[in-house]
């Protein structure tokens, strides 16, 4: 596939298959006369796609004491919101068709608010519980934000995801530094800390209602486009697609490393003597450096006919990385994390772009999306429960550092398999 190919593909639409009434091609009209307006909004709601994520896991020790909890109930903390991305990807294109994109991306940051703060009440259960609100509202996002992106910004799509990835990073990356030194400043409360950060998604959600009041009224005309039967087959037979499960094993694999990382990387550190704040400093660290192979990776990807040699890159990146942290976890933190970054940022956009590349149209590439974020962050979310489970079984980290290098010889088999240059 050619590049330009590759561009107009890039982002699968949740709203491909609607037609827009002459009401909501004039709402779209007015959005893109405010492209300032569209911006901010679209920056600020992809810094809120993970940084609810990336702010408990400097803190996950002190959770833990505070409600007494095993290192496998601890890692169902991390665990439970991941899940719930996989659970979440299969209602967002049902809802952004019935109610419009706009809508359904401002109930998603309110929702965010809401489970950040449910999540810091004092309960067990509203821990857990405020995990699944996070947890389906970042689906919403992580669903949604590629096909407005797709549907305003057609002809530059691929600039567009630069910086919505970018923002999703930068976002992680303040608030993993932020986490214990906000902790500190409130007099030792955790709870605080965590819930400092509803604040940025309310702050978000507020950019994002003058694009919902200015697209108001364009929901209930739609008309449903007709599928062609070719479509219609591609739609129904990417499940039974060999190529389709590669690409979206690869993607879950590569998820699963990121997210024990996410879960545990900050523990890792502090078991072996070093200080919570460097921790979390080393943490943020990490997820800075992904903006570099987030943003080479895929433009290399979309310049190859086959990835293969990238998969390779990326997995030999992310396993010395692991390596590393078995070996000499203290002393070379900076590295590995230096090192894990650029393997994790150039395999996460790798994955998004290989579905892109592995499917022959727009709605090939909207179903093997879909396919590949269920699918994924379900399989994700297993990685940080069983890494917490084998940590408390074992007292150590290197057999559970050992089974997630297990994972990336599992991603390398097939990923170059998913590579390879056919189309689903």
């Amino acid at each position: 596939m050619s590049r330009p190919d590759a561009d107009r593909l890039l982002l699968p639409d949740a709203e491909a298959d609607v037609q827009p009434s002459p009401q909501r091609a004039a709402a779209r009209r007015a959005l893109l006369a405010h492209p300032v307006v569209l911006l901010v909004g679209i920056v600020l709601a992809s810094v809120n796609m993970r940084a609810a994520l990336a702010s408990v896991s400097p803190l996950v020790s002190e959770i833990s004491q505070s409600f007494g909890l095993s290192s496998t109930a601890s890692s169902l903390v991390t665990s439970v919101p991941v899940l719930f991305l996989g659970l979440g990807a299969l209602v967002a294109p049902w809802l952004a068709r019935r109610f419009g994109s706009e809508p359904v991306l401002l109930f998603a940051l309110l929702l965010l608010a809401a489970g950040i703060l449910v999540r810091v009440a004092p309960s067990a259960v509203a821990l857990y519980g405020g995990g699944v609100l996070v947890g389906t509202a970042i689906a919403l996002l992580n669903v949604l934000m590629p096909g407005l992106i797709k549907r305003d910004f057609p002809d530059r799509a691929a600039s567009m995801t630069s910086v919505y990835t970018g923002a999703m990073i930068a976002g992680a990356t303040l608030v993993a530094a932020s986490s214990v030194p906000l902790e500190k400043a409130f007099g030792g409360s955790w709870e605080a800390s965590l819930a400092v950060w509803s604040l940025l998604a309310v702050l978000a959600a507020v950019a994002w209602l003058p694009q919902v009041l200015i697209a108001r009224g364009r929901t209930g005309h739609e008309v449903r486009l007709p599928t062609s039967s070719a479509s219609s087959r591609a739609g129904k037979s990417v499940w039974r697609s060999a190529l389709a499960w590669q690409v979206t094993l690869f993607m879950g694999l590569q998820s699963l490393w990121s997210y024990v990382l996410i879960a545990w990387m900050p523990t890792i550190f502090t078991d072996h003597g070093m200080s919570r704040s460097t921790a979390g400093v080393i943490f943020a660290f990490n997820n800075l450096i992904q903006v570099a192979g987030a943003f080479g990776v895929p433009l290399l990807a979309g310049r190859m006919r086959s990835q293969r040699p990238l998969i390779v890159l990326v997995t030999s990146l992310v396993a010395a990385g692991y390596a590393g942290l078995m070996i000499a976890p203290v002393s070379g933190a900076w590295l590995w994390a230096a090192v894990l970054g650029v393997g994790q940022g150039g395999a996460v956009g790798l994955a998004l772009t290989l579905i892109v590349l592995r499917s022959g149209d727009a709605r090939t590439a909207a179903q093997l999306s879909g396919m590949a974020q269920t699918v994924g962050y379900l399989l994700a979310a297993v990685g940080p429960i069983a890494a917490g489970a084998v940590h408390q079984a074992t007292d150590g980290w290197t057999v559970p550092i050992a089974l997630v290098l297990g994972v990336c010889a599992a991603a390398l088999t097939v990923g170059l398999f998913a590579a390879r240059d056919r189309t689903v």
